[in-house]
């Protein structure tokens, strides 16, 4: 049987390590890095969940750094075009990619190894964990676990489910939900969650698997939106009382996203410290802690290999789920 469990021991290590052991680094190296602007590319639209953490991050780093960081975004073809364009950059230090956990997926399911994320790119820094919730329109009839697998079964590829994109984890989560419960919806990809949230709002999308908590959160307790189920094993601390699919209709059904940075592969290693450095400086930082628990997002850190360390085993762990599911970009 298929197993989707998410690797929460080996992000429990990457979690104690962040605690945070940095690489060994010395004010005397990478003595004039950065001596310009650093570029640090997003591959979602403005205002979903990975591009609102990404901005408080370049922020803080620009001011640690004494040079600003200019966030830029590229979304599309589930992070690869975002990817590309940072691994063809110059392994300076000046074009970093900030990203999800799309890296681990995206080169599976659009069947391109050239985008290998242990091979195209240097790690730099875990950055947090950040679950899935299932979300429906508050005039929706679906208002339990059970109610959502029931109108799934009885309306087998009628409902309409809104992605970030192909390739994302929310699309490659709904592929293991289907495969788990036998149930076929219709897949309908957007460049970001923030592009899919309106037709959600207005009633053209059935439902979505949105790991933008900060976004649709206002919505929630408005009542506009539903929440219906967390995709992660353990609840979202910002909704505790939004049940699991685990603990309802999907026994062990484990997966949720994470984020982090990545560099150009070659990139100096005294270059790849001082990042490293930083970045684990501006987590500790109360705004870039408010920005991630705003959205039920967990702080994580650690060393570049040991972010290396989680970036290949997810790529294995997902290329072997497309593997077994068929799943396609299309």
């Amino acid at each position: 049987m298929l197993s989707i469990q998410f690797n929460r021991a080996l992000v429990r290590t990457l979690a104690a390590s962040a605690t945070l052991i940095a690489p060994m680094w010395h004010p005397a190296q990478a003595a004039t890095y950065p001596d310009k602007p650093v570029r640090m590319v997003v591959a979602f639209s403005p205002g979903g969940p990975t591009d609102i953490i990404a901005r408080v991050i370049a922020r803080k780093l620009g001011e640690r750094l004494g040079q600003q960081v200019v966030v830029d975004n590229r979304p599309g073809a589930g992070g690869n075009i975002a990817a590309e364009q940072v691994a063809k950059s110059p392994a300076d230090g000046y074009t970093l990619l900030y990203n999800s956990s799309s890296i681990a997926i995206s080169p599976a399911l659009f069947r391109n190894p050239k985008l290998n994320p242990t091979e195209i790119f240097t790690p730099v820094a875990y950055v947090a964990t950040v679950p899935l919730v299932v979300i429906v329109n508050a005039a929706s009839p679906i208002k339990t676990p059970e109610d959502f697998l029931r109108e799934l079964k009885a309306n087998p590829g009628k409902l309409n489910f809104g992605s970030s994109g192909n390739g994302t984890i929310d699309h490659l989560t709904s592929v293991l939900f289907a495969a788990k419960t036998h149930t076929a919806f219709n897949h309908i990809p957007y460049k970001g969650n923030a592009a899919a949230l309106p037709d959600l709002l207005s009633g053209r999308l059935d439902f979505m698997m949105s790991g933008s908590l900060n976004a649709v959160l206002p919505f929630i307790k408005d009542g506009k939106l539903r929440a219906i189920a967390a995709t992660t094993r353990q609840r979202v601390s910002v909704l505790p009382d939004t049940p699991t699919l685990a603990e309802t209709i999907v026994p062990g059904f484990d997966s949720g996203t994470w984020q982090g940075i990545v560099a150009p592969s070659r990139t100096p290693a005294d270059v790849v410290a001082r990042l490293n450095h930083e970045i684990l400086a501006v987590m500790q930082d109360p705004d870039a802690l408010a920005a991630l628990r705003a959205q039920g997002a967990e702080p994580t850190g650690g060393t570049p290999a040991a972010y290396g360390q989680l970036i290949k085993t997810e790529y294995a762990r997902w290329t072997q789920v497309v593997k077994d599911t068929g799943a396609r970009s299309d």
